[in-house]
C-alpha cells in the first residue's frame, strides 16, 4: 500500500513523499492533478460597448488591448473554487436537462461584473476590480487582486460581465489548478571516500561532514537537495572533479518519490491533492470492475 507523508505545506505549495510505489502511480497522480481536478474559471465574457456620460465627461468603451486579449487574461485569474457548493453544468440538479446554451444558475456558475474608468495618468484594471454578484466570499482572493488586465487613459472605460463555470484541465488549461507539478526519485547522500570528501568540506559551503551519520549516509531530504546543488562545485567539468572522483554520490531510494506542486490560488494544495487522488481511485476502481467482468 502506498504511504504518503507531507514534507512541506503552505497556502500555495505542497511537497509529498510517496513510499511503496513506482513511477507509474507517481506520474498518474501528477497527470490527475493537472488534468482531472475540478476548478472554477471564467469561461465567457460579455463586453458592454458604447459611450457613457459621467461627471460631464464622455467615456467610450475602448482600450489598448482587444477584448479577446482581456478575456484571455480573465480566464487565467484564480477564481475561488468551492466544490461543495458548485456543480458541473452538465451535472447541475437545476440545469443538467437543459440545452447547453440555457444552462446556468446559482449552483453551477459565478458571475462577476467590472466597470472601470481611465484617468489622465493611466488607471490599471486588475483582478481586484471584479465584483461577484452575490456572496463576498467568492471575491478574488486579496493576494491576487493586483493581477493586471489592462490599462485605461482618460476618456476610456471598460464594462463587462464574466461568467465562471466548473471544468477540468484536460479540456482547457484555464481549468487546471496546479503548476510546476513534478516528481523525482528520493535520493540519499553516501560518502564513498572520506579523505577525498574533504575537498567539498574545504569549499566552506553549507554541507559538512557532520550532516552525515556514522555510516556516511545523509537521509534528510532538505539537506540532500542542498548537497545535490553543492556537488556541482566538484562535478564534471570542474578542476576539482579529477581529484574528488565521486567521493560523495547520490543514490536512489527504491520505491520512494517526492511529489512537488503549486496551485494557482483557486484552492489549497491539500484540496487539489485529495480531489486528484479521489478521481484516480475511482478510475482504478472502474477499471478493476471492467477487467473482472471481462475475465
Amino acid at each position: 500500500m502506498v504511504k504518503i507523508e507531507v514534507l512541506k505545506e503552505s497556502d500555495e505549495r505542497m511537497q509529498l513523499l510517496l513510499s511503496g510505489t513506482d513511477r507509474s502511480l507517481a506520474n498518474a497522480l501528477r497527470r490527475s492533478l493537472i488534468s482531472d481536478t475540478p476548478k472554477m474559471a471564467i469561461d465567457s465574457v460579455r463586453f458592454q460597448l458604447g459611450t457613457k456620460e459621467q461627471d460631464d465627461e464622455t467615456w467610450e468603451t475602448i482600450g489598448p488591448l482587444p477584448d479577446e486579449m482581456v478575456a484571455h487574461r480573465l480566464a487565467m485569474v484564480p477564481v475561488p473554487t468551492q466544490h461543495d457548493r458548485f456543480h458541473f453544468q452538465h451535472e447541475c440538479p437545476n440545469c443538467s436537462e437543459l440545452v447547453e446554451d440555457d444552462r446556468g444558475c446559482l449552483e453551477c456558475q459565478m458571475i462577476y461584473s467590472c466597470v472601470v474608468f481611465g484617468t489622465e495618468e493611466g488607471r490599471w484594471v486588475t483582478a481586484g476590480d471584479l465584483k461577484h454578484l452575490g456572496d463576498e466570499s467568492l471575491e478574488i482572493p486579496a493576494q491576487y487582486k493586483s493581477i493586471p488586465l489592462t490599462k485605461l487613459l482618460k476618456g476610456q472605460m471598460i464594462e463587462f460581465y464574466a461568467t465562471a463555470v466548473m471544468g477540468r484541465g484536460r479540456n482547457h488549461v484555464k481549468w487546471s489548478p496546479v503548476c510546476g507539478v513534478s516528481f523525482t526519485p528520493r535520493k540519499i547522500g553516501v560518502i564513498k571516500n572520506k579523505t577525498k570528501a574533504k575537498i567539498l568540506w574545504g569549499m566552506n559551503l553549507s554541507i559538512t561532514a557532520k550532516d552525515f551519520d556514522k555510516d556516511g549516509r545523509m537521509l534528510d531530504i532538505d539537506k540532500v537537495a542542498t548537497l545535490s546543488l553543492e556537488l556541482h562545485h566538484v562535478g564534471e567539468g570542474t578542476e576539482a572533479s579529477r581529484e574528488f572522483n565521486d567521493a560523495i554520490v547520490l543514490e536512489d531510494v527504491p520505491r520512494e518519490f517526492i511529489l512537488d506542486f503549486e496551485t494557482d490560488g483557486s484552492m489549497t494544495p491539500r484540496v487539489a491533492f485529495e480531489l486528484a487522488s479521489h478521481d484516480l481511485a475511482e478510475k482504478f476502481g472502474s477499471l478493476e470492475e471492467d477487467l473482472t467482468a471481462v475475465l
